[in-house]
């Protein structure tokens, strides 16, 4: 089973994946790491659509790994480094019942939404999604509140009135996530186990 979780940036996702492994197994397929490589594009070229594009991502291989594990077969899923703009390596992903894919753009395409069998959109306000954002680039990405805040309102919050926010009318089910994350995720095991999903038991959900 594929679960897709989409939202903006801060809403959440990556806890509510984590907590699910923790809690369920399975294995995850970020779309981050399915950035193109821009290490070879001139400075003023590599900005913003590294993160903050559908077209920064490379669909065509994401599709095809998923594939690949919905027919049970290992993956080679690129690792990336967005301060390089360049894939730096590949990380083996073993085949597993349950596939979390978690991205901004999650159902921005056709192609990547038909292999979903449940999609779930993340939602959060947009002052906490930004107060979870300043923390986190701040404590794991060494930026200062300048740049996170430039970043930001410059091509952050257009990018997600653009790309995000509208692939939310292609989700099964919104889960807020502005409390514990342990409710959030109680949230996203409910709404699988309510839309009665083929193998929901052999995932172990409970």
């Amino acid at each position: 089973m594929i679960i897709g979780l989409a939202g903006g940036t801060g809403s959440g996702k990556s806890s509510i994946v984590r907590s699910l492994v923790e809690r369920i197994g399975g294995c995850v397929i970020d779309l981050e790491s399915y950035t193109l490589d821009r290490s070879a594009f001139p400075p003023e070229e590599r900005g913003p659509i590294a993160d903050d594009e559908p077209a920064a991502i490379d669909t065509t291989l994401l599709v095809a790994h998923l594939e690949d594990l919905r027919r049970g077969e290992a993956i080679r899923r690129p690792v990336y480094s967005p301060d390089a703009h360049a894939r730096t390596g590949v990380e083996l992903v073993a085949p597993a019942r349950l596939v979390l894919v978690e991205g901004l753009f999650t159902f921005w395409w056709d192609a990547l939404r038909s292999l979903l069998d449940v999609k779930i959109f993340v939602d959060a306000p947009s002052d906490l999604r930004l107060i979870r954002r300043l923390r986190r680039d701040l404590a794991d990405r060494g930026r200062t509140v300048e740049q996170v805040l430039y970043r930001y309102s410059g091509s952050v919050r257009p990018a997600h009135e653009r790309y995000v926010e509208p692939t939310r009318v292609y989700a099964d089910d919104v889960v807020t996530n502005d409390g514990p994350l342990e409710d959030a995720v109680d949230q996203v095991i409910a709404l699988v186990r309510r839309r009665r999903v083929d193998g929901l038991v052999t995932i172990g959900l409970r």
